[in-house]
C-alpha cells in the first residue's frame, strides 16, 4: 500500500461532531470509518489510541492518534458487527 501522510482543517463544529462519532464508537468498542481528504479508512476496534504533544520556537501540537496493523482491518472484515461512520 501507498504512502499517505494528509492533515484536512474542519471548523469547529464539524470537528467537535466528528469527536462526539469516534467517542461513541470507542465505548461501544466498535469499528468506524472516516473519510480523510476523499479517502475512505477503516479503523478496526481494537486500535492503539494515544495523545500526542508538540512544540517548537513559535508553535505547540496535540495530536490524537489512532494505530493499528492493517492486518487488523482485514481480520474485521469478516466479522463487520456494524460500524459507526466518522
Amino acid at each position: 500500500m501507498a504512502s499517505r501522510d494528509v492533515e484536512r482543517n474542519y471548523s469547529v463544529t464539524q470537528f467537535a461532531a466528528k469527536l462526539r462519532r469516534l467517542a461513541d464508537a470507542l465505548e461501544a468498542d466498535r469499528p468506524f470509518r472516516i473519510q480523510v481528504a476523499g479517502e475512505r479508512i477503516r479503523v478496526p476496534k481494537g486500535a492503539a489510541i494515544s495523545v500526542e504533544h508538540e512544540r517548537e520556537d513559535d508553535e505547540e501540537e496535540v495530536e490524537f492518534q489512532l494505530k493499528w496493523q492493517l492486518a487488523e482491518v482485514d481480520d474485521e472484515d469478516e466479522e463487520d458487527d456494524g460500524e459507526i461512520e466518522v
